[in-house]
């Protein structure tokens, strides 16, 4: 078998089971070196030090990290692991989470910020410390793990939904910021059986959504040919992708633009000649070539930080 991550160095996060075993797993099959991070997992006889041992028998290389993804701190120790080990870190992948599942009436807004810290805050501190990394060496692959709940909503994942849509647009800007330097982003969206979906699908569906049936699709976001800006779908040997459209709409103006806006609505929502925008500007253009307000190339430029 052709190994497709040969001596890449890769940080999983939530890699103590379920997608992110999975993940390590197959990713270390093709060749990578691994940093496994859990909460706790550096404990002796922990799910994780399983993980770990398991990619070693097989020949793969691994190390394990017990730090929480919601402390910075511990992430940039993780990350200087990885460094001090393999001088390098090529990959990312963002996948740590938890549920707090209740409909909106009956949630505590600690949980909806617990699920927010975990996913959103986690993906950023883990993101924040391999970035500079990734710019120095030109190179770097990061994944975030979204969600349908997010991409499309659920029955009693508000907190969940938003924190998968938030990952969604943190990809977007970084994948425009990471371009130059080299630096692929990419979303992920699983439907898989883990401890997460437990009670919640059938049996027969729970054994059809296998998490290994996943990760084939991280291996292609996290590759030398990686795209960029990808959201993919992934679930029971299925592939498909996820974009944010925006359509060609209409314009109103004049006193009774509301009552335009409200009776037009259908119009606007046409899908005809929808586009998928290159970045956020592109709204501004297109609204502003609606209302006669166009400007030349030299005037459309975004100038961006560096």
């Amino acid at each position: 078998m052709r190994k497709l991550l040969q001596d890449r160095v890769a940080i999983v996060t939530g890699a103590g089971g379920g997608l992110g075993r999975a993940h390590a797993l197959e990713l270390a099959r093709h060749g990578a070196r691994l940093v496994l991070n859990d909460l706790g997992g550096e404990q002796e006889g922990s799910s994780l030090q399983k993980v770990a041992e398991e990619i070693r028998r097989a020949g793969g290389e691994a190390i394990v990290d017990g730090g929480d993804v919601r402390d910075f701190a511990r992430m940039q120790a993780m990350a200087g692991k990885a460094l001090a080990r393999w001088q390098r870190i090529d990959i990312l992948v963002n996948n740590a989470g938890i549920l707090r599942d209740k409909s909106f009436a009956k949630m505590d807004l600690d949980d909806f910020r617990l699920v927010l810290d975990v996913h959103v805050m986690g993906a950023a501190n883990c993101t924040k410390a391999v970035w500079d990394t990734m710019r120095a060496q030109k190179h770097g692959r990061i994944v975030m793990t979204t969600s349908s709940s997010g991409l499309y909503g659920n029955f009693g994942q508000a907190n969940y939904g938003a924190a998968k849509m938030a990952l969604v647009g943190m990809m977007q800007t970084l994948s425009l910021e990471g371009e130059k330097h080299g630096i692929r982003v990419n979303c992920l969206a699983p439907s898989a059986a883990t401890g997460m979906t437990q009670g919640i699908l059938p049996e027969h569906a729970l054994a059809g959504l296998r998490p290994e049936k996943v990760s084939p699709g991280l291996v292609a976001l996290v590759g030398d040919d990686a795209p960029t800006r990808m959201i993919l779908l992934a679930g029971a040997g299925s592939y498909e992708c996820a974009h944010v459209t925006m359509t060609r709409g209409i314009h109103a103006d004049g006193a009774d633009a509301a009552e335009q806006v409200c009776r037009r609505l259908d119009e606007i929502r046409d899908r005809r000649g929808e586009s998928v925008p290159g970045s956020g500007w592109e709204q501004y253009q297109l609204e502003l070539s609606k209302a006669g307000l166009g400007m030349d190339d030299a005037h459309t430029q975004v100038l961006a930080p560096v």
